[in-house]
């Protein structure tokens, strides 16, 4: 991947993460894989709502679905999220280094 690419996809991670209910989805997948109904359950937003978040979280690769009869599972995905501590920590490094 180029550095453009990478940036971008960064810019997508830090967007969808920059939501609190999108926050929340992700913090209840980081127990453990869960159905679109477990997750909307305890959400107060409407059902295309949560529908919404789950495809912004998708196309950002955070997250994966997959259908097991008539129902979707959801599961996290680390890799963008490693990416983003990745830049944080490079970024922290540049800052210390500054002050020294």
């Amino acid at each position: 991947m180029n550095k453009g690419s990478d940036q971008t996809q960064l810019s997508s991670t830090l967007s969808s993460i920059a939501d609190p209910v999108r926050r929340s989805i992700i913090e209840r997948l980081s127990t453990g894989e869960a159905t679109v109904g477990e997750l909307a359950e305890p959400l107060e937003i409407t059902w295309p709502a949560v529908t919404r978040h789950l495809q912004i979280l998708e196309s950002a690769g955070l997250i994966v679905r997959r259908r097991e009869g008539r129902h979707h599972i959801l599961t996290l995905t680390t890799e963008r999220l490693r990416e983003v501590v990745g830049w944080i920590e490079s970024q922290e490094a540049t800052w210390r280094d500054s002050k020294e």
